[in-house]
């Protein structure tokens, strides 16, 4: 069953970042606030849909793997999330979308 429900996550995921205007990526994107504003917020309705810290670094991993996938950093502390990214292998990735879920959990 959590397999289920981690697989529907990871479909929503998918799905969200496909439909988000190029506009919309580079709002977010354009600096280092907004990024975290934005992710804050996705974080923050996790919570309200009861999922835990594990879920939310899983789809925060999600979110990561599109972003060295698919888009160029836009300033230096998206840089360096990006070269983090590339260096660590898929634990370490997944540790580092860890402390991004608890740093905007921090934050708010």
């Amino acid at each position: 069953m959590a397999n289920s429900s981690t697989d529907k996550m990871e479909h929503k995921v998918d799905d969200t970042l496909s439909r988000m205007s190029q506009d919309k990526k580079e709002e977010i994107m354009s600096n280092f606030d907004h990024f975290k504003e934005y992710l804050g917020n996705k974080v923050s309705l996790a919570d309200k849909l009861g999922m835990n810290e594990e879920q939310q670094a899983k789809a925060a991993q999600k979110v990561g793997d599109y972003l060295a996938a698919h888009e160029e950093p836009k300033n230096r502390e998206e840089k360096l999330l990006y070269e983090l990214w590339k260096a660590g292998n898929e634990d370490e990735q997944h540790m580092l979308s860890h402390m991004l879920v608890k740093l905007v959990h921090s934050e708010s």
